[in-house]
Order: C-alpha cells, then structure tokens, then sequence
C-alpha cells in the first residue's frame, strides 16, 4: 500500500512540474525530475537497487564469507561437510619468476600450509602474491638503509626516498594476502580454530 500512495504522490510531482515548467523538454528538467523522484522516495524509506553500495546489501557490505573448507577447519557448525571442495596442494615448488627472497618465503611458508591442509589449488595465487610482496618489502628495505629515509629529488631539494612508499605497500599486500593464508594469529585462529595440543609455554624457563 505504501509503495502504490508513493507512486501516486510521484505522478503528482511530475505532473506539478509539468504545469509549471512546460514539461520535459531539456535533459537538465530531466535530471531535476529524477533527483525529485529519488529525494520523495529516500523520504518515504524506500530502498532502491540504483547500484550504490548500501549497507545491509548482500554482497556489498560486511566482512567476507569464509570458504567451506575453512569452516570446517575451524569447526564451525555452518560448515558443509557434502560441499563441492577444491583439491588440496600436499606439496609445491616455488614458481620460476620468484626471486631468491621470494622463493626463500616459500620454501619456509609453503610445508606448513600444505601440512595444516589449507592450501589448495585455488589459494596458489595468494601465496606467489604474498611471496612476490616480501621480496619487495625486503629489497625496498636494502635500499632504504643504503640511502636513508631522505634522498635528493631531481630538482636538487631533499625529497621522501621513493623505496619507503614501496615498502608501505608491499607490507600492506603482506598483510592482506597472509590474513588469506592464515599467516598472523589472528587469521590463524579464524581459519584453524584453537589449538588442543596443549604444548605449554616455551618461554616459562626464563
């Protein structure tokens, strides 16, 4: 019932501005009718699929779903155990453009992901990036200490060292494409869930 008074109310509107402006005959009278229309129906508390991204739509706000598998890693009780899964990577080498730095993180990081059962084929792409964006954060780093934070520009004046921007946003794609890979606590704790071994405190002799 709402919706069919706010229809009327809208053919009221657009027939005022009709009588008063001689109609539609412009595109900017155009665009006055439509800001008129979205303003009446925003009034009327009337979602419109316009494309924005809105609060509370799907698939456009919120945190991310989590893969089935990953849910039943963690014992989630939402997890689909009759789901569709990708093949599981038992192990892998390090793809040939990687450099040294790059291929280093991998054979460090790699093992332990296939041993813990959460890299799969689909996941190999979040670990050439993660990998790719240590050996920039490493070099980025060489070069910072080399030349200092401050270096000269090209109009001779001391400029920011171009090698601190690169090594911002390579830590920034480590910690976006780790958190994927459950590389720091946090995302280790979502992915897996808690630890039962129970091995104690490694640190309780000191």
């Amino acid at each position: 019932m709402r919706t069919c008074r706010a229809c009327a109310s809208l053919v009221t509107i657009i027939r005022r501005q009709q009588r008063g402006g001689g109609g539609y005959k412009s595109l900017q009278s155009f665009n006055s009718g439509i800001a008129t229309l979205v303003t009446f129906l925003r009034g009327q508390n009337i979602k419109l699929k316009l494309g924005d991204s809105m609060a509370g739509v799907k698939g456009k706000s919120g945190a991310k779903p989590k893969p089935n598998k990953k849910k039943l890693l963690s014992g989630s009780k939402h997890a689909n155990p009759d789901a569709v899964e990708f093949d599981l990577i038992k192990n892998v080498s390090s793809p040939e453009w990687l450099d040294e730095l790059g291929a280093g993180m991998w054979k460090t990081v790699c093992p332990h992901l296939c041993k813990e059962k959460i890299l799969a084929v689909t996941d190999l792409h979040n670990l050439e990036a993660f990998c790719s964006a240590y050996s920039t954060f490493r070099l980025a780093e060489v070069e910072i200490r080399t030349k200092g934070l401050v270096i000269e520009g090209a109009t001779g004046g001391p400029v920011k060292n171009p090698a601190l921007t690169a090594k911002n946003e390579a830590l920034r794609q480590m910690t976006m494409f780790g958190s994927a890979l459950g590389l720091d606590p946090a995302a280790r704790g979502r992915l897996m869930g808690p630890s039962t071994t129970g091995g104690g405190n490694e640190f309780s002799g000191f």
